[in-house]
């Protein structure tokens, strides 16, 4: 189902826990990388966003009449219910379902489910129901938007750790899924590590520039820095207290 990957670097994950979803979309725009960020998908439960794992995919296609029926969910082997049980402890469930926010992609028992068996998060550019639920539940979720509608009237779930399409993204099984209150960006595996190292640098710098402008410095050498304001951020980092 998944092929053997080297696990991601606990230093890596921490530091993408600690920067932010723009900070993640500028490094990746600066490699080329203009289509990460997941547009539209919103926290679920405002209290639990910052989330950070490799992506186990689930693929849907729309459902049919006489395939999608309640009796299929007596097979545990379902893809949906057989996807909840695979994701590993750390992953993010990431669901393609075409952007249909017709039909639920997932609800409360399923979500309880994975938060039991310590699952990042899920991400669905589809709906969720049981959303008082998941107002309440304890564990990053993003989605598209709410239905009470079962998911078998819109969406059959097919395939797992396949590349797929989420809210327009690309997602590869094992890409970085980074996220915060302001939504989920996907990051390609192998840049996981710069984008990290550089990520923190920048939010390092740009904290310093906020302070900078909220004391009164213009734009003007300040945003973007200068070699003065450079000069001035490299003494700060050797002596926080150094003045202006």
């Amino acid at each position: 189902m998944s092929e053997l990957r080297e696990p991601l670097d606990a230093d890596v994950l921490d530091a993408l826990r600690r920067v932010s979803t723009a900070t993640v979309t500028t490094q990746l725009f600066a490699r080329g990388l203009r289509n990460t960020f997941m547009q539209g998908l919103r926290p679920l439960n405002p209290g639990h966003t910052r989330m950070v794992g490799e992506a186990f995919t689930l693929r849907h296609i729309p459902a049919r009449e006489d395939l999608d029926v309640l009796a299929v969910f007596k097979d545990y082997d379902h893809p949906q219910r057989l996807a909840v049980e695979s994701v590993g402890p750390g992953q993010v469930l990431v669901m393609d379902c075409r952007g249909q926010t017709r039909a639920a992609s997932i609800g409360g028992i399923l979500a309880t489910r994975l938060l039991r068996r310590g699952v990042a998060g899920l991400v669905t550019d589809g709906a969720v129901r049981d959303s008082p639920f998941f107002a309440e539940l304890p564990l990053p979720a993003f989605a598209a938007g709410v239905c009470a509608t079962t998911n078998l009237a819109r969406h059959h779930a097919v395939d797992l750790q396949v590349p797929i399409g989420c809210a327009e993204v690309p997602v590869y099984p094992g890409d970085v899924i980074v996220a915060d209150a302001e939504g989920v960006v996907c990051v390609p595996r192998h840049l996981a590590a710069e984008i990290a190292r550089d990520a923190s640098a920048q939010e390092r710098l740009e904290e310093f520039i906020q302070s900078e402008v909220d004391a009164g410095a213009p734009l003007r050498g300040t945003y973007p820095p200068d070699e003065v304001t450079l000069r001035r951020y490299e003494a700060r980092l050797q002596d926080p207290d150094a003045s202006r």
